[in-house]
């Protein structure tokens, strides 16, 4: 990993959505698309503005388009012209991105980029000796020496038929050992390509026995494809089968396994059958070191393009950019990818999930439930799929639906571990609104002992006793544990305060009401809630002002009757009936508040001393 933040360090001159291009400055590297208040030198500023708008809602391909009309009426602009074919080549519009790269260089840009757009328009046109020329003019920082140039110099040699070439240039890679398995898979992938069965199976059996080196999905299904056409289907079998995943993984490892079980060595065709391809695996395998580290995601974002538009069939590579779409809420753009994914590919399962997901993000559940509904008609022992068909019930409100789901995951899961409590908790909470309370208890009762004791769990558990009126001394122990562990959850501190209304102590529960407005000042509920202890504590205007405010709100809760309210309002607020408690108990755990109030208190004051 040491070796790959150096790397990113070094590549400091390339922000991919920053506001203007490296020209021999050191650009600061972001993650951020950043929007400049500066206007360009011109006679036109209506598209450059229209593109600077588009830029800051994410539209990244209207932004390009603006930008580049902009250039026709300032055509001398270098930041703009920097600015455009970064946007394009984000956007896999590698050819013009090229154009304008190439523009750029004449006009005294020294950014590396530029040679390495230049070059893989040239790899795909089959221009290899101007694609090897752009490489070799890049600048001396380690990365591209080390890394870049070596992965891609190769698959280019490899086009030009020079297999010796080809390995030599990869031979730089094997010269550090953080990339091992990754100058032999490549190193195995050329001599493959060559029809070198020897030496790439050498090489491939490197990443196989070092238990050092990771077996990445495209290394699997590279090296199975070799067994197989190899007439070594056995050992395709036996690796395919060797790997598992529990999670979202696993479909397209069950997938590849299946489909070497099925294989005819006589008619299964190599994955590595042009050099277009290897060079596309070799800008993959860029954009995922880089996506290992945070501030690699711009970078990351246009290997990963690069790579789709040398090969517009690696769907890890759309796999990889889709997920950098969604890092950035871009869900709309990431399902456009997904939707390129053929039903016949491995990964098929995976995306749609992936989509569903997208889908749940920007709140179109009607669509997720639609699709997860079709999907497990076809896979009904998917676990990731019942997982998520059963939230996207719940999210719907369709508790008593989503309850079989979660149920059939929770007997799917192959491993359970410390997580699985965030099932458990989800069933609960369907059990629960759909009226059955005591396998809603007894399941939220579990998840708190997977889980440690989280406060969600905790704060719902107790809560609902606390609107039964039962279990009042535990579920106030309970309530003040789960403060402790998130003192800024605002419906924790509404628990809180309710749970000390129900008891009598009003003047305590408005100081933990008041809390929880501050951190939920929209949250009707909480705004009900402490109108009702303003009155109790003698505070009634405060407390006609809150139910005011409540009226005003949505109550995304379901528990404020509005009517009553207004009644409220009208005629104020009986004493309510205390609930039965221990109140020597409930003494010591608003100690224990105290003194963790006066802790915190304590430690800000010396921080800011």
């Amino acid at each position: 990993m040491a070796k790959y933040v150096s790397i990113i360090m070094v590549m400091a001159g390339l922000a991919i959505f920053s506001s203007c291009a490296d020209k021999g400055k050191s650009v600061p590297e972001t993650t951020n698309i950043i929007i400049d208040n500066t206007t360009p030198k011109g006679k036109d500023y209506g598209a450059y503005l229209a593109g600077r708008v588009a830029h800051l809602r994410k539209d990244f391909n209207s932004a390009a388009d603006y930008y580049m009309q902009s250039l026709k009426n300032d055509p001398n602009n270098s930041e703009l012209l920097g600015r455009v074919y970064v946007i394009l080549a984000s956007q896999g519009r590698i050819d013009e991105a090229a154009q304008f790269a190439a523009a750029s260089q004449k006009k005294g840009d020294t950014n590396n980029f530029t040679h390495i757009i230049i070059a893989t328009a040239d790899m795909k046109k089959g221009f290899y000796p101007q694609a090897l020329n752009s490489l070799e003019r890049m600048g001396g920082n380690p990365v591209y020496k080390e890394f870049i140039t070596p992965l891609l110099s190769s698959w280019i040699y490899a086009g030009m038929g020079k297999p010796d070439k080809a390995i030599a240039a990869l031979n730089n890679l094997n010269k550090d050992p953080a990339f091992k398995g990754l100058y032999h898979i490549q190193a195995g992938m050329i001599y493959d390509y060559f029809g070198k069965n020897a030496e790439a199976q050498k090489n491939y059996e490197v990443i196989i026995n070092d238990e050092t080196t990771e077996m990445s999905f495209r290394a699997l299904q590279v090296i199975t494809n070799f067994y197989i056409r190899t007439n070594q289907k056995d050992k395709a079998v036996a690796l395919s089968q060797k790997y598992n995943d529990d999670k979202l993984l696993v479909d397209m490892l069950s997938n590849l396994a299946k489909q070497n079980e099925a294989a005819n060595p006589n008619s299964t065709q190599a994955i590595i059958d042009s050099a277009d391809i290897g060079y596309s695996d070799a800008l993959f395998n860029i954009a995922a070191n880089m996506r290992q580290i945070a501030s690699g995601t711009d970078i990351a974002h246009i290997f990963a393009c690069l790579s789709v538009y040398s090969n517009p069939n690696n769907e890890l590579a759309k796999l990889m950019l889709a997920d950098i779409l969604e890092s950035r809420e871009m869900y709309a753009d990431a399902i456009k990818l997904y939707d390129e994914i053929p039903q016949t590919s491995l990964t098929y399962n995976s995306v749609q999930i992936k989509k569903a997901s997208d889908y749940v993000m920007m709140q179109d559940y009607e669509a997720a439930e639609i699709l997860l509904q079709s999907l497990v008609e076809d896979n009904p022992n998917n676990f990731q799929i019942n997982l998520d068909l059963g939230d996207v019930l719940r999210l719907r409100e369709k508790y008593s639906e989503s309850i079989p789901y979660y149920e059939k995951a929770l007997k799917l899961m192959k491993k359970k571990d410390i997580n699985t409590w965030v099932i458990y908790y989800a069933l609960g909470i369907s059990y629960e609104q759909s009226g059955n309370w005591p396998k809603a208890e007894e399941t939220f009762k579990k998840a708190l002992e997977i889980s440690d004791n989280h406060y969600f769990v905790q704060n719902y558990l107790a809560y609902s006793w606390i609107r039964q009126g039962k279990n009042m001394d535990e579920a106030m122990s309970m309530i003040v544990d789960a403060y402790h562990q998130a003192p800024s959850d605002g419906h924790i501190s509404d628990s809180l305060g309710w749970g000390l209304y129900r008891i009598g102590k009003y003047e305590d529960a408005v100081t933990y009401l008041e809390k929880a407005s501050e951190y939920e000042p929209a949250n009707a509920l909480i705004s009900d809630h402490l109108g009702d202890a303003y009155w109790q504590a003698g505070r009634k205007d405060e407390a006609v002002f809150q139910w005011k405010h409540t009226l005003k709100m949505k109550d995304d809760t379901k528990e404020v009757d509005m009517d009553k309210v207004k009644e409220k309002i009208k005629n104020g607020l009986k004493k309510p009936q205390i609930l039965p408690h221990d109140e020597k108990q409930i003494n010591e755990l608003l100690q224990q508040l105290s003194s963790s109030e006066e802790e915190t208190e304590d430690n800000s004051e010396a921080e800011t001393k």
